[in-house]
């Protein structure tokens, strides 16, 4: 078990892919538990191990003494069991996905019994009306419609052949002209294969020989000469750098020093009282009526004209 394990571990460290891995190694690999990818910058509440049986958040002593509601107990109750002891000896239960199967052993009493006249009348299968006609004898392989194959008459078959009919049987002749396609695969003749290679030949067959590098150092002496020569007027004016062109502003910085006498300010009345957030009432403070729906005692003892009576009856039709 040791040695298997120090060889999965090799195995798996290297570049080896675990789909090749084979019997007791893979066995191995899918037992070991999935390590956690999380770190304590990402991480949020407890540290959890997974694959355990513990509480992401530790249980109180208030919750271990409580005592359930009679609503709890009611929840907690299990489910009753309708099954029947016979249903226990169904062999092919288990793919029923827990209920009474319908795949059981046909009884011998089952075997015997005799179809009674209802259920021989349901099991005969269904018949064409008496005005049906069938068109040909090969109609049942025509979708229902008429077919296209049926069989060719005595006439026909002792027919002469006629000169049109002879033409028009013939098949289409490709053009004198056409080239067939050559075939992939050319035929090897004897004298190539059994041909002598000329110099030439070799020659030209050598792969190309290429030194390996570097070629030349990066850094290479400089000689006197070029270190005692002087630059021309033109080199001097080509390696002036160029200058800054006139009114340039360079960018101002991002952060900017704030002033002592900013810091020592006292803002005014006027400011204090502009910088102050306005306070709104909330929509449910400003519509709100508590006598919105109370109906008042005039109304209650108010009476109806007559037209809004004449207008209150339904209209008959």
């Amino acid at each position: 078990m040791a040695e298997t394990e120090v060889l999965f571990q090799q195995r798996v460290g290297s570049a080896y892919s675990y789909n090749e891995l084979r019997g007791r190694e893979r066995v191995i690999y899918l037992s070991t538990p999935k390590t956690s990818k999380a770190v304590w910058l990402t991480s949020l509440g407890p540290k959890l191990e997974w694959g355990n049986q513990e509480m992401m958040w530790p249980v109180t002593g208030a919750a271990l003494k409580a005592e359930p509601t009679e609503r709890l107990e009611q929840l907690a109750t299990p489910k009753k069991n309708f099954r029947t002891p016979t249903d226990y000896k169904k062999a092919i239960h288990v793919y029923s996905c827990g209920r009474q199967s319908v795949i059981w052993d046909v009884s011998p009493m089952a075997k015997k019994a005799e179809a009674s006249g209802r259920v021989a009348t349901l099991s005969k299968y269904k018949t064409p009306p008496t005005s049906y006609q069938e068109d040909r004898a090969k109609h049942a392989f025509s979708c229902g419609r008429q077919s296209p194959v049926w069989d060719v008459s005595d006439g026909a078959k002792s027919a002469r052949e006629r000169v049109r009919l002879d033409g028009l049987a013939r098949a289409k002749t490709p053009h004198r002209d056409y080239v067939p396609p050559r075939e992939v695969e050319s035929m090897v003749s004897g004298n190539a294969k059994n041909a002598v290679a000329s110099t030439r030949l070799e020659t030209l067959a050598r792969p190309k020989s290429r030194p390996e590098g570097p070629f030349r150092d990066p850094i290479w002496p400089v000689s006197p000469l070029a270190k005692s020569i002087n630059a021309s007027s033109r080199q001097l004016e080509l390696a002036k750098p160029k200058g800054i062109p006139d009114g340039y502003q360079s960018n101002r910085f991002v952060i900017n020093d704030v002033s002592r006498s900013a810091r020592k300010a006292i803002a005014t009345t006027r400011t204090q009282e502009l910088s102050r957030p306005i306070m709104r009432a909330t929509m449910d403070h400003v519509q709100f009526n508590p006598d919105a729906f109370i109906v008042s005692d005039a109304a209650k003892k108010a009476r109806c004209p007559a037209r809004i009576e004449e207008l209150a009856q339904p209209l008959k039709r």
